[in-house]
């Protein structure tokens, strides 16, 4: 066998084993990023006045950079996004059935098999998987937990070869929920293309708000991913997008258009409905937010007295990634957790193994009053 995931051990682990022997008498699932299980869901008839137009005219006009009328609406969402002055041409942003895909296109734009990538040393598992497909290497670098899980821009510079193409940043990070705040003189050091992943942009917590990293680092090639999954809890609707600097837009925008061409993911329906979903749907978001930081008021202030725990606010993003003091096997205090009735997921499932070890991940999106009864029971299991 060869290719993607040869020799992969693809059986259950002890954790996964564990789960199921406690589904039997029933466990607090404190790990859920699906915003539809934990009783978010957009409001319907938003989403049925804002399907009425496509059915009314149904009509197929694929355009390689998705449906102008989207793309406007788009660039309308960053023009008057927490970068005041900053415009957005609807020619710099491009239509993807998703953000995963949109990896997968950026990575075929700018990497050849054997190109690698630099991406934070403590991140979520899906990009290895991206890269993987492509045969692209991920090389780490660092995120100091000291300093809030802040970009080591020694580790960052170490890790750059001959044949790096790009960088990674998830800002706010997944599951660190580390906000981009300042100007990283690194990146106009490198001079590398960046992938920016802020999904989590419209939940800031301990920062004031999410800074585009765009307009941070105007002179470089930056490319913002973002959609509706998180922003309006609509992950069943499969829409994302990627948008250009100035910069990426002169270099890049002629492939993308091509390679985006080739596959034309983005359906027409949800296309069609995106203008209305942001003119309609931002009290919606509001709403989304306010109940992420009391979940995550309530968390930290439930967690921060338990001695074997180590809770920092994080600055943004709905996940909490707290350090447990005197852990040395990850696997087990989930497993053990589990036998207590509570869910949790190890630190190692995000790459945090050696330098990070002991931690694990608690969703703040998970349901108030499953979250309250969650942590209470995380708390007394770990005394």
């Amino acid at each position: 066998m060869s290719g993607f995931l040869a020799g992969a051990d693809l059986s259950a682990n002890r954790i996964e084993l564990a789960r199921r022997r406690a589904a039997q008498r029933g466990y607090i699932d404190l790990t859920s990023s699906n915003p539809t299980h934990q009783g978010l869901l957009f409001p319907a008839e938003i989403l049925r006045d804002a399907a009425e137009q496509y059915w009314a005219s149904r009509r197929y006009d694929p355009d390689p950079r998705g449906l102008l009328a989207t793309r406007e609406a788009i660039a309308r969402y960053y023009a008057d996004r927490r970068a005041p002055g900053l415009t957005h041409d609807p020619d710099r942003v491009f239509v993807t059935a998703s953000t995963s895909e949109a990896y997968s296109l950026l990575f075929a734009l700018l990497c050849e098999p054997g190109d690698n990538v630099l991406a934070p040393d403590v991140s979520y598992p899906l990009f290895e998987y991206l890269a993987a497909i492509h045969h692209v290497g991920l090389r780490p670098y660092r995120l100091d937990e000291a300093r809030g899980w802040q970009i080591d821009a020694d580790s960052l510079r170490d890790q750059v070869d001959e044949r790096t193409r790009a960088v990674l940043v998830i800002s706010p990070h997944n599951p660190t929920g580390m906000v981009v705040q300042e100007r990283q003189p690194i990146f106009d050091a490198l001079d590398l293309p960046i992938i920016c992943d802020e999904v989590f942009a419209e939940f800031p917590y301990r920062a004031p708000a999410v800074p585009f990293l765009g307009a941070l680092h105007p002179d470089l090639a930056v490319f913002t991913l973002n959609g509706i999954s998180k922003m309006f809890a609509l992950p069943d609707l499969k829409l994302g997008w990627i948008v250009l600097s100035a910069r990426a837009g002169a270099q890049y925008a002629g492939r993308l258009e091509m390679l985006n061409d080739t596959f034309l993911g983005a359906n027409t329906l949800t296309q069609t409905m995106l203008p209305v979903l942001f003119e309609r749907g931002m009290p919606f978001v509001d709403e989304m937010r306010q109940r992420i930081r009391a979940n995550l008021d309530l968390a930290v202030a439930a967690l921060s007295d338990c001695a074997r725990l180590q809770v920092n606010r994080p600055d943004g993003g709905y996940y909490l990634f707290p350090k447990v003091r005197d852990c040395e096997d990850e696997e087990q205090l989930v497993i053990d957790l589990l036998e207590a009735g509570v869910l949790a997921h190890p630190g190692y499932y995000y790459g945090a193994e050696a330098r990070h070890a002991g931690h694990v991940m608690i969703s703040c999106l998970t349901h108030s009053n499953a979250l309250e009864e969650g942590v209470r029971i995380l708390r007394r299991a770990l005394v």
